[in-house]
């Protein structure tokens, strides 16, 4: 088994990405003589317990935004946008895996890595870059969180906002703050990926319609939205905040397959399926109306029409669980990222961390207040102007996987393909947005 240096000096990290010796002349890391480490041998339930990181980027992609955009996919454009869902959850799954790669090889955080590689100012640009991602997800995380449990409940969707935001908050003065988050978010993702499940059972879509939805089409009209599914469900900030959980963990090299099979694969297929789920059943319930869903008591009602209140019901917990997951996730990664950019430690439970945790926190509460009026064109705007700096982040990875330092982890030419046809779409997704906002 190799093992991974975890002195975060500059003197591991040469101009070229090689390892310097006592003497500066550089040299490749050492690798272990076989092609891969000894994988150590663990039960079922071992190797289950690796899961964790990816679920949190999953529960953090899968947030009210997503839910928001795919209902008014399906309503909108019945099942022609399907196909988005599915290249974006295989796109996402590579980058996804460059990021534990990091996470793994790297003997320093990613930011702090990419600081010696690149350049302070690049680390420091991609840590503030992750922030203010992070505050566009939180204005959809408060929305959503009170919207659903007072669509549950009853009482004031502000109030169920700040007793929420309060609750996540208690949440992150944890000690131990990562596994806390890791663990309440796994059980989030179970319960809402059952209640997603029913909901199409229930809803008795047109399935061989919605496989035709896998063929890539763009109806007309469709462009924003395509480009707020994409902002979601291609989430790079989340990505990029995966290697980060892989260090909180301590995983390495021996772990990596048994990683990719119990977590990645699984932690970003997850809400992908969830997401085609809800879009599915939007177009079988709002789509047969023709209706659309611009409010949200228009989306609570999808179900309405095949199980009445219970329906419902089933749409408000999963908004809340969406939302109160996400915004737990995001909280978190955006006040890790931006402390570890500002030299202040790449760990969750540092005093940094915290405090731009809450900035994040309080910030969603604050616009949610201040644009109570259409919640829902909220929601999808925040997400869809996210993309405007994942193009960063998504050359950061790139470019970092292929670092002499990866050594045996360093992307193979198959890995370089997807990344570049991501990175493509990335720019795209920014391009189109932002020609559509000035005209």
């Amino acid at each position: 088994m190799s093992t991974i240096d975890t002195r975060s000096t500059k003197d591991h990290h040469g101009a070229d990405g090689g390892a310097l010796e006592q003497g500066g002349a550089p040299v490749t890391p050492a690798e272990p003589a076989s092609a891969s480490p000894t994988r150590p041998r663990r039960s079922f339930w071992r190797t289950l317990a690796l899961a964790g990181p990816a679920f949190v980027v999953g529960a953090w992609q899968f947030g009210p935004g997503n839910l928001a955009s795919a209902v008014q996919a399906g309503s909108a454009f019945g099942y022609a946008l399907i196909w988005v869902i599915v290249v974006s959850t295989i796109l996402m799954i590579f980058f996804t895996d460059m990021s534990v790669r990091l996470g793994m090889r790297s003997p320093v955080s990613l930011i702090q890595s990419i600081k010696d590689e690149l350049g302070k100012p690049v680390g420091v640009i991609a840590g503030i870059g992750v922030f203010c991602i992070t505050l566009m997800f939180s204005v959809g995380n408060a929305v959503g969180s009170g919207l659903g449990l007072s669509m549950l409940l009853g009482g004031s969707p502000v109030l169920w906002t700040v007793a929420c935001t309060i609750t996540v908050f208690a949440i992150l003065l944890f000690r131990n703050v990562y596994r806390v988050v890791e663990r309440v978010l796994i059980s989030i993702v179970a319960l809402m990926a059952i209640g997603f499940i029913v909901s199409a059972i229930i809803a008795q879509p047109e399935w061989a319609q919605a496989a035709a939805g896998l063929w890539p089409a763009m109806p007309a009209g469709s462009e924003i939205l395509v480009v707020a599914l994409v902002g979601t469900n291609f989430s790079i900030n989340a990505a990029f905040y995966t290697s980060y959980g892989i260090k909180e963990r301590g995983h390495t090299r021996a772990d990596y397959r048994d990683i990719t099979l119990v977590d990645t694969i699984p932690g970003i297929v997850a809400p992908g399926i969830m997401t085609a789920l809800v879009i599915v059943v939007a177009a079988a319930v709002l789509g047969r109306s023709g209706e659309e869903a611009t409010t949200m008591n228009q989306l609570a009602a999808i179900f309405e029409p095949m199980a009445g209140p219970v329906g419902s019901a089933l749409f408000a917990l999963g908004l809340s669980g969406a939302a109160f997951s996400s915004m737990i996730a995001n909280a978190t990664a955006g006040g890790t990222m931006l402390s570890d950019a500002l030299g202040r430690g790449p760990s969750a439970a540092s005093r940094t961390a915290r405090i731009v945790s809450a900035v994040i926190l309080l910030w969603g509460v604050a616009i949610t207040l201040a644009f109570q009026s259409s919640p829902v064109g909220l929601i999808i705007t925040a997400q869809a102007l996210t993309v405007l700096v994942a193009p960063l982040l998504g050359a950061l990875l790139l470019i970092m996987s292929n670092r002499r330092f990866m050594g045996e982890l360093r992307n193979r030419w198959w890995h370089n393909l997807f990344a570049v046809i991501g990175f493509v779409a990335i720019v795209a997704t920014s391009v189109r947005l932002i020609s559509s906002l000035l005209g």
